[in-house]
């Protein structure tokens, strides 16, 4: 059964500072909920306990979430703990624990403010992303007739990556980056809607940097053995599937989306260092106006697919990574 975004993240309170949770199979990765999904979770964790519990403090805005992925989760049945760290005027800041089998398997600090009210010193830094991305006329994007933007139809090893085929991804039709980062424009594949709690899905759904190595595309009159041969020196060019679990994810959210939310975002993703099995991660997501909606920043490991998969032992249910 295919569940909706808005339907997998939501949260049920059970007392005010604990929610219940339900991780979907196909909001996985292999047998492992999506981080990006999970980072949604937790949002939509800190928006009820802002709106509910801690509702007289107008802070419903969150500006920061830090999460430390300790072990694998996994679908089904989850429960989030809730704890005051820090309650203040302006900004307050809580921690929040994911648990599974009586073991907490993410832990998490989330600081909220009010945007709408919030004032102080603002300057122009005149960032600009460095090569610039191609053009986009988001009218012609929806039907895949844009100049320099196309759907990409198909995604490696799909039937283990069943959360990222939630989304259309759209990249640029004549690459011309570095292998080491990618751009796209991305939008929810069943037309729902992006809104604050879903930036986390965004900042963890885009190219991996890592498959950009991968062997290309076969051109005209090539073969797969030619190609394989092109790339027989570069370890990251294996033909396997691999897993990318984040450790570390840190998401600092500049502006609010609309209520209603908004169809489109781009991100562009980079990686200074792919090395030894881990890599880091930079992502930069903009709405259609070029605005900074977010920046988010990983620690990701590079890992065998089976690792994904392993049979969690019985005597440590929420098996490490």
């Amino acid at each position: 059964m295919t569940v909706k975004f808005s339907d997998a993240i939501k949260v049920n309170p059970i007392d005010d500072h604990t929610y219940d949770a339900h991780f979907p199979e196909d909001w996985c990765i292999g047998s492992v909920p999506h981080g990006g999904y999970i980072s949604s979770v937790f949002l939509s964790v800190a928006a009820k306990h802002f709106k509910t519990t801690l509702a007289h403090l107008n802070q419903p805005h969150t500006i920061v979430l830090h999460l430390e992925f300790v072990r694998r989760t996994r679908a089904g049945p989850a429960t989030f703990k809730v704890q005051h760290i820090k309650i203040g005027r302006k900004t307050s800041t809580i921690h929040v624990g994911l648990w599974q089998d009586d073991r907490e398997e993410v832990a998490g600090y989330v600081t909220n403010l009010n945007m709408h009210t919030e004032s102080g010193l603002t300057l122009p830094t005149d960032y600009r992303l460095t090569p610039p991305p191609p053009s986009v006329d988001l009218s012609r994007l929806r039907d895949n007739t844009d100049v320099h933007w196309e759907f990409q139809e198909s995604i490696r090893a799909a039937s283990f990556r069943l959360a990222a085929i939630k989304a259309k991804f759209y990249y640029p039709r004549n690459r011309k980056v570095p292998a080491s980062y990618a751009d796209e424009w991305v939008a929810f594949a069943d037309g729902e809607r992006f809104t604050n709690e879903s930036l986390g899905y965004v900042a963890d759904s885009w190219p991996q940097p890592a498959e950009t190595y991968r062997p290309r595309r076969l051109d005209d009159g090539e073969t797969e053995s030619a190609v394989k041969e092109e790339h027989a020196s570069d370890q990251s060019t294996k033909w396997e599937v691999f897993w990318y679990p984040t450790l570390v994810l840190n998401l600092d959210i500049k502006k609010v989306l609309p209520d209603e939310g908004v169809e489109w975002l781009f991100a562009r993703v980079s990686a200074r260092s792919i090395k030894n099995g881990r890599m880091d991660l930079e992502v930069v997501i903009m709405d259609e106006t070029g605005d900074i909606v977010a920046l988010s920043h990983h620690v990701a490991m590079v890992l065998p697919a089976s690792r994904n998969t392993a049979e969690r032992r019985k005597d440590n249910p929420g098996s490490k990574l």
